[in-house]
């Protein structure tokens, strides 16, 4: 896992100067925020509506704009480093290559969801500059402390103080899901990544040196070293399985938001995803142990080590497809129609 160094302290004072004086404008105009898009009632809505000439609502709307504005040119100019760096890992790191879809997905979703949440009254909380608060202190200690996960992850916390702040709560929890959702593009630290890769490329190991022999391959696993009589395969960390169990629940918890309308639902199809990208990469050295006995040693690398992953992951995402099918029908047996009476 890669580390970066982080912003400048002297841009990040600079920065961190400037969006500390929007903060306290935003403190200080809050009572007149939150009266001005407090909707009480539908007749007080409309009688406000009556009373205000167009030129004023005209200028409330710009102001409301220029407020936006302003808000997203801070943000940029507090994360756009931090953003690069984000990026550069997505492209760089294939165990987080999937971070590209994340934050595209979460805007759709709330995108989808406009009509709903235009629906929903607004009701700006103060608690929300304390979560913003905690969110610019988790920055500079991520920032400081060269530590790009709570640097990262600031973000996610920062835009869901905005969020309660200029909405209110009942926006956030409409928001739950999509926000929620952002973690995934975020790399995890080194020493998280250390703590589950270990175990799995042990699991990986032993499950495969108990699948070799069921197809006459002789075996003698130590530890996370397969030893076969032609050579002896490692199952590094990059064959751990990590990438496609991340990448696996990612695509789970997309397919079940657009498959499936139940909760209960998509929360077994996320679960699934963890056995099935491990018993998919016991498949993989499996299968990379039966052309090294089988076939020759020197095509288990390469290409063929290459081309192998591609294709278990296949199989991994038939299986998830065929979790969701039988949760269908499961969905469907368990309905008993109504018109249908004993006799």
């Amino acid at each position: 896992m890669r580390r970066g160094t982080g912003l400048p302290e002297a841009g990040l004072r600079q920065d961190f100067a400037a969006f500390l004086k929007f903060f306290g404008r935003a403190i200080a105009h809050h009572a007149i925020f939150e009266r001005r898009f407090d909707q009480t009632s539908m007749s007080t809505a409309v009688a406000a509506r009556r009373e205000t000439p167009a030129d004023g609502r005209g200028a409330a709307g710009w102001q409301a704009w220029i407020q936006a504005a302003l808000l997203a040119a801070l943000l940029v100019l507090l994360y756009h480093d931090i953003v690069r760096l984000l990026v550069r890992d997505w492209l760089n790191d294939p165990n987080f290559s999937h971070g590209f879809f994340v934050p595209l997905f979460s805007a759709f979703v709330i995108w989808e969801q406009r009509d709903r949440l235009k629906q929903i009254p607004m009701r700006p909380a103060a608690f929300g500059l304390v979560i913003m608060a905690g969110a610019l202190f988790t920055l500079v200690v991520g920032v400081l402390g060269a530590e790009l996960f709570l640097s990262r992850t600031s973000l996610i916390l920062l835009l869901c103080g905005m969020v309660i702040y200029y909405l209110g709560w009942a926006h956030l929890r409409a928001m739950a899901f999509p926000l929620a959702f952002l973690i995934f593009m975020v790399p995890l630290p080194s020493i998280v990544m250390n703590e589950i890769t270990f175990p799995l490329q042990f699991l990986a190991s032993k499950l495969a040196s108990g699948l070799l022999p069921l197809i006459g391959v002789p075996v003698l696993r130590e530890g996370n070293v397969i030893n076969l009589p032609a050579m002896s395969l490692e199952v590094a960390e990059a064959c751990s399985g990590i990438r496609s169990l991340t990448s696996l629940i990612v695509l789970a918890i997309i397919y079940g938001h657009f498959m499936e309308s139940r909760r209960w639902a998509r929360l077994v199809l996320m679960a699934s995803a963890v056995p099935i990208a491990v018993i998919a990469n016991a498949l993989r050295i499996l299968g990379t142990g039966a052309c090294v006995q089988y076939w020759d040693p020197d095509k288990a690398e390469g290409f063929f080590h290459t081309f192998s992953g591609w294709l278990v992951f296949m199989v991994a995402v038939g299986l998830l497809l065929l979790v969701q099918t039988s949760l269908k029908l499961i969905g469907r047996d368990a309905q008993i129609p109504s018109e249908v009476k004993p006799a």
